[in-house]
């Protein structure tokens, strides 16, 4: 059974972690190829189940260490047909392999979890296209019934939640909001900005989470920023908009680079864990309603321990 489901329990003011880059760690610190960016093939080898198992131990220990809830997300965010089609996943393969990703999540809550530490598990869906150039963008409901697969496949496990990462047009949002209501699932929207603070499309960031809550009854828990660093997005978070209420969580980049240079690049930039814990600080004294803290592309444990620390300090005093 869903432990959290109808209860989330990072709605409260509590601050909440989850996990940084997973591919890029994956990838740059533990030397597996992905394909398309793709994690959710390592579930079906040893040795990447082992590997995404150290990768999540990692933030664990910090919320535990930390006294404070995470969220974790699935290694899912390429499990969608499209995607997993290219790694040749027949659809009843590709079913099992999200509800797989839930067990081994679910392995870490039963090890882990403390009654200052509660593990929510969120089934990741990531966008039908590229995260920062979308080539098509689609309809409502082309979206909606494209991630209908793995809105089913979560709400059939022990997943709390669904979290759409790098959202790129608000079509596609409102399609997930969709997908996961059919199936009674809470879902949390993530919109990927550009360094200009607007989504791929060109849409202003206000504006996409409007119409998604327009579109959907305020469907969503919440909404998320991820795939940008912070000086591409803290002017546009207006703290006397309504709309910037809805935001709950950050998954920043460490890198400040562009997502076209990061395309271009041939190394990792991880960027700097202290200055980027005392801007997610300061994120949080400017919207206290930004409750869960994590990464994107390039951090790792050590980014999301330092703004743990950083921002607990805060808290606490």
């Amino acid at each position: 059974m869903p432990a959290y489901r109808h209860n989330l329990p990072q709605l409260t003011e509590a601050l909440f972690l989850t996990d940084g880059g997973i591919e890029t760690t994956l990838i740059y610190d533990d030397g597996f190829e992905l394909p398309d960016f793709a994690a959710f093939p390592l579930l079906d080898e040893a040795d990447g189940r082992a590997a995404l198992q150290r990768y999540f131990d990692a933030y664990l220990d910090i919320a535990v260490r930390q006294r404070v809830g995470i969220v974790l997300e699935t290694p899912t965010w390429r499990a969608s047909p499209d995607w997993a089609a290219r790694q040749s996943y027949s659809t009843q393969k590709l079913i099992e392999v999200n509800q797989a990703a839930v067990d081994l999540l679910v392995g870490a809550r039963h090890r882990w979890e403390r009654p200052d530490t509660p593990i929510v598990i969120s089934g990741c869906i990531g966008p039908r296209g590229d995260g920062y150039q979308p080539e098509e963008l689609m309809t409502v409901e082309e979206a909606r019934g494209y991630h209908a697969l793995q809105a089913r496949a979560f709400a059939n496990s022990e997943a709390d939640l669904i979290t759409a990462i790098t959202m790129t047009h608000s079509a596609e949002a409102i399609g997930v909001t969709l997908a996961a209501g059919d199936v009674s699932m809470p879902v949390v929207i993530s919109f990927t900005l550009e360094i200009d603070g607007t989504l791929p499309s060109g849409e202003p960031l206000g504006d996409a989470i409007l119409d998604v809550d327009e579109a959907t009854g305020d469907y969503p828990a919440y909404y998320m920023i991820n795939c940008a660093h912070p000086n591409h997005f803290t002017s546009v978070l207006d703290s006397d908009a309504p709309w910037t209420a809805r935001i709950g969580g950050i998954r920043a980049n460490a890198s400040t680079m562009s997502h076209a240079e990061l395309d271009a690049a041939t190394e990792l930039d991880t960027g700097n864990p202290a200055e980027l814990a005392e801007q997610y600080r300061r994120l949080r004294s400017d919207h206290p309603h930004l409750h869960v803290l994590g990464g994107c592309c390039g951090t790792n444990h050590r980014h999301i321990d330092a703004i743990a620390t950083a921002c607990l300090a805060e808290v606490r005093t």
